[in-house]
């Protein structure tokens, strides 16, 4: 049936939570983007007029198509070249989502999304909806076809898989709250040890089992598996921050190093001529810095250069770096 124009209004209202959504469940911005725009198609082919509550409607197909999203996607990660990590978004993008609560900063956090990706489909779903949106377990059980009683004790399975992980990456201590200044101010002692050319500033800064892992897709090296301990980290770091001749040919110049947030963390954003090479998030405990992750994958970038072109991020902190 052909769409109103108050019914593709209705449809669009909900565009930005629908989107939000389906990152969190993926982790992906171009498989989010399908995951709405299948949910758009399902919409317009619907008696959208029988519909009674059109956001929970919507929820749902979103929701389910995901799923079936996650089920494929653990087939196509296991021949993925290299380490697979989530799409980063940089401070202010809308598929952040809600930012009100703890909560709901934290199930978007790059650590949070590298974690959910060991839970079972099901179990990401009910931790995404509850933890993210507040859904009460009744409205998950409606949409994903369980029972209320399945609903809650698959939450408190994901959460507890989920703090589990967190725990182990932060040797047993809290993941500390960070601001913008503060987020900015972490990634300047980062990169003063990284470009000193010495180890030991870098070893003070991180954790003893600290970790380095890169994604660079097959279309930008980076190792296949993580670097493990503050030495190994350590040494890895001061040979990728080492100006060379090569590394610039291979990013394409000498790049910008600026310091801001990707997933309400600290993130270290390297640019050339406009273009957004690659996004390191550090992930930052009370005891020092636990994990850098970093995104060079081309394709998980394309977002992130768009907002960097129409944002504002300051001045770099170091200008033509390598």
């Amino acid at each position: 049936m052909a769409l109103t124009l108050s019914d593709v209004d209705r449809f669009e209202a909900a565009r930005s939570r629908l989107e939000a959504i389906a990152y969190r469940m993926l982790g992906s911005v171009s498989e989010a983007e399908d995951a709405v725009q299948e949910t758009y198609l399902r919409w317009q082919a619907a008696d959208v007029g029988r519909i009674e509550v059109p956001e929970a409607w919507l929820t749902k197909v979103l929701t389910n198509f995901c799923l079936n999203q996650l089920t494929s996607a653990r087939v196509r990660r296991e021949t993925y070249v290299g380490q697979w990590l989530p799409e980063p978004l940089l401070e202010g993008d809308p598929m952040l989502g809600p930012a009100e609560t703890a909560e709901q900063r934290e199930s978007v956090s790059y650590a949070v999304l590298v974690l959910l990706e060991r839970l079972s489909p099901n179990e990401r779903a009910v931790y995404v909806l509850r933890e993210a949106f507040a859904y009460s377990h009744r409205e998950i059980a409606e949409i994903l076809d369980l029972s209320e009683a399945a609903s809650q004790q698959t939450f408190h399975r994901a959460k507890k898989h989920v703090a589990q992980g967190r725990a182990q990456a932060a040797s047993g201590g809290a993941r500390a709250g960070i601001d913008e200044a503060a987020a900015r101010r972490v990634v300047e002692e980062f990169l003063a040890a990284a470009t000193s050319g010495e180890t030991e500033p870098l070893i003070k800064l991180l954790t003893s089992d600290a970790i380095a892992v890169g994604d660079g897709g097959g279309k930008v090296p980076a190792r296949a598996s993580a670097f493990e301990g503050a030495l190994a980290v350590a040494k890895f770091l001061r040979g990728m921050f080492k100006p060379g001749q090569a590394k610039r040919d291979l990013v394409g110049g000498s790049p910008d190093l600026y310091a801001t947030t990707a997933n309400g963390g600290p993130a270290l954003v390297a640019v050339v001529d406009g273009r957004v090479f690659g996004i390191m998030c550090l992930e930052r405990t009370p005891e020092g810095i636990v994990a850098v992750r970093s995104q060079v994958n081309p394709d998980k970038l394309e977002r992130a250069t768009a907002r960097w072109a129409a944002g504002d991020f300051g001045t770099p902190v170091v200008s033509g770096a390598l």
